[in-house]
């Protein structure tokens, strides 16, 4: 299939984003060409609600109900790389429809006023929404309404190769991404969302104590250790994926999707099960208070919501997904391969499990995870 094809096959929902990148890179075509052409293809900015997003969640297969009713048309989109960096941009006057926070995230993102609580009476899919999921700390708006609504949840580890790293018959840890003698053929998630936290199950921090003085200083000391090992830190998923693909890294922290990429492309890879436990999420949808597009905002949710989205989510992401009924179509066998299950606390609680911090604290991580990557 040649390259008209392909872009063809992505304005038509049969070939991902993602996929339709990576052929791009293969065959040696810039991939900055690609965002405004693919993702725009057959968006009407004036008709459209404005989605505010990860990276790799802007493509036709999230969006299936959504496109059903509207003509074949996507959302708008605008992507972050991290939440705080999402939201220092909206307190700017930014406004969107939804936007696509974590747990973790939520109670600071309430607390500026920009968002509304969300209607579930709305919302078609609601009553199929795991319960345990709407339950985190932060999320029971005055009234009984919900800040947000749970999409997607499941694990932060790393994605080794297995025919370069060699466990020496060790369990798999955090410690390959300090092992020495991997210098310079490891990589990372490039937010402090995700990095500073792996720091601090390295550093044996329990999460409960993450904000005190003693804690920070024991995460910034096992983040500098690691600095001069690193090649790379990032928030584009491709970009790790493509250097544990050619072999230019050997392990990197990721998502579980880039292991579940990799898999399917043939690459020997796996999504590691470390002794010291994976970093845990769950993330989920919030309206901003100025939504100009109210109605659609609800249309973006509920087919982020619906079980033909749940189904990719778990299938292509290794994603869990907040409908329980997505999860019919999988066996347990194939659950447990992608580190999911059909209960997410077993998931949740078998980590370490990402808890809501200050401002004051967020801010000080990410100045301080941005001066070690720099090499301060």
């Amino acid at each position: 299939m040649d390259i008209v094809d392909q872009l063809g096959a992505v304005r038509e929902g049969k070939m991902s984003r993602r996929a339709f990148a990576r052929s791009l890179l293969a065959s040696g075509v810039a991939i900055a060409t690609l965002p405004a052409g693919a993702r725009r293809a057959m968006a009407a900015p004036e008709d459209q609600g404005t989605y505010f997003t990860w990276g790799g969640y802007d493509i036709p297969e999230l969006f299936g109900p959504y496109m059903a009713n509207n003509n074949g048309e996507m959302p708008n989109f605008a992507v972050f790389g991290g939440s705080e960096e999402a939201l220092t941009k909206m307190r700017g006057g930014f406004v969107v429809d939804v936007s696509h926070p974590c747990n973790q995230a939520m109670p600071r993102w309430v607390a500026t006023g920009l968002f509304q609580p969300i209607d579930p009476s709305r919302l078609g899919n609601w009553p199929d929404v795991i319960p345990a999921l709407v339950d985190l700390e932060g999320n029971d708006a005055e009234g009984g309404s919900i800040w947000m609504a749970p999409f997607d949840w499941g694990q932060t580890s790393i994605t080794y190769r297995t025919d370069l790293v060699d466990l020496e018959g060790k369990e798999e840890s955090w410690d390959i991404l300090w092992d020495p003698k991997y210098s310079g053929k490891l990589g990372s998630l490039g937010s402090g969302a995700d990095a500073w936290w792996v720091g601090a199950i390295k550093a044996g921090v329990d999460f409960k104590d993450i904000d005190t003085p003693e804690a920070f200083e024991k995460i910034a000391a096992v983040m500098r250790e690691q600095r001069p090992l690193m090649r790379t830190y990032t928030d584009d998923n491709t970009t790790l994926e493509q250097a544990l693909s050619s072999g230019e890294m050997v392990a990197s922290m990721t998502w579980a999707s880039s292991a579940v990429q990799l898999q399917a492309e043939g690459v020997p890879v796996k999504f590691a099960k470390p002794k010291e436990g994976a970093l845990t999420w769950v993330c989920g949808l919030m309206i901003h208070k100025d939504a100009p597009k109210v109605d659609k905002a609800y249309e973006i949710i509920d087919s982020l919501l619906s079980v033909e989205t749940g189904h990719f989510m778990i299938n292509d992401y290794g994603y869990g997904h907040s409908n329980i009924k997505a999860f019919d179509a999988f066996d347990a066998a194939k659950l447990d391969s992608l580190g999911l299950s059909k209960t997410p606390s077993e998931v949740l609680s078998a980590g370490h499990f990402q808890v809501p911090q200050t401002q004051e604290w967020e801010t000080k991580m990410n100045e301080t995870f941005e001066q070690i990557k720099a090499g301060f």
